[in-house]
C-alpha cells in the first residue's frame, strides 16, 4: 500500500513574500505537499483576530512554487480558517506558522498572529507548530532556524502531538554552532510595561506611539522560555486553546458564587 506524502499547510503574521515564511517553505517542501496560505501583507500583534465586518478575500500567488497557494486578506487566523474550510481537499496533517521575525516567548504568544494560526491550527484538531526567531531584522539568517525547523518537524510528524496542543517554538539569533539545544519549557511570567507615546501630527491633533520596555518577573527560572532564549537555547512551549483557569474553579466555589 502506498503511503501518501503528508500535506503540509502553511502560514504566517509576516506576510506570504517574508523571508521566514520562504524559509520555513523551503524545509517543508522536504516533508510533503506543502499548501501555503499567508496574509497579502504584515498582520503582526493580530493575536486570534477574524475579519467579520467585511469582505475576505484570496489570491493565486505562485511565489512559492508548491502544491498550492494563496495570499489572502485577512488575518493570520483567517488563512486557516480558509485553508480548511474552502482550499484544502482533506485536513492537513500539519499546520506551521512562521517563521516568525521576532520572539513570540512568554506573554507575547497572546498577541502574536504567528501563534494563533498556529493555535487555530490546533483547534481544527492538526498538529501544529509556531516558530519565531529572536531576530526582528528583514536580513535575518535562517540558517540554524531551518536545521531546528526539521528536527522539530520530523518529530511531531512522526510521534504527534496531544489533542488541542501546538507548540511555541522560539529560536535564539545565533550561529548553529552557539544554540545549545532544545528544552521543552513553561511559558515565563512576564509581561510589558507599556506607555503610550503622546505626540502632534503636522495639524497639531494628537497621536500616541505605543512604547514600553519588556520585564521578566522570574528572572534565573530554569523552567522558562525566558531563560531557556537568554542561556542559548531553543525553547519548545507546549500550548493550548482552553483559557479555564482551573486551579480558580474550587476557590470560586468555595467563596460561594454559586
Amino acid at each position: 500500500m502506498t503511503k501518501h506524502r503528508p500535506l503540509i499547510l502553511v502560514a504566517n503574521d509576516d506576510g506570504i513574500t517574508a523571508p521566514g515564511i520562504i524559509a520555513l517553505v523551503s524545509v517543508m517542501k522536504e516533508f510533503g505537499d506543502v499548501v501555503v496560505v499567508a496574509p497579502d501583507k504584515p498582520q503582526s500583534g493580530m493575536g486570534h483576530a477574524i475579519t467579520i465586518n467585511s469582505t475576505l478575500r484570496i489570491y493565486k500567488s505562485n511565489f512559492h512554487n508548491v502544491l498550492d497557494e494563496y495570499s489572502c486578506s485577512g488575518t493570520p487566523v483567517d488563512c486557516v480558517k480558509i485553508a480548511v474550510n474552502k482550499i484544502l481537499k482533506r485536513k492537513p496533517d500539519l499546520c506551521v506558522s512562521g517563521i516568525n521575525h521576532g520572539s513570540n516567548m512568554s506573554i507575547n504568544i497572546i498577541y502574536s498572529g504567528t501563534m494563533s494560526a498556529a493555535v487555530e491550527g490546533a483547534i481544527e484538531g492538526i498538529p501544529s507548530i509556531g516558530f519565531s526567531l529572536c531576530n526582528h531584522s528583514i536580513d535575518a539568517d535562517f540558517t540554524a532556524s531551518k536545521n531546528i525547523v526539521r528536527k522539530i518537524t520530523a518529530n511531531v510528524l512522526n510521534n504527534g502531538l496531544p489533542h488541542g496542543v501546538c507548540l511555541n517554538v522560539n529560536i535564539p539569533p545565533l550561529g548553529e554552532s552557539e544554540i545549545k539545544g532544545i528544552r521543552i519549557c513553561r511559558q515565563a511570567r512576564a509581561n510589558w510595561i507599556e506607555e503610550l507615546d503622546e505626540r502632534n501630527d503636522p495639524s497639531g491633533n494628537k497621536y500616541y506611539w505605543l512604547t514600553g520596555k519588556f520585564v521578566n518577573f522570574e528572572e534565573g527560572n530554569t523552567e522558562t522560555d525566558a531563560w531557556a532564549l537568554d542561556n542559548n537555547y531553543v525553547s519548545v512551549v507546549p500550548v493550548q486553546f482552553d483559557l479555564t483557569a482551573h486551579h480558580a474553579i474550587d476557590f470560586l466555589k468555595s467563596k460561594n458564587y454559586e
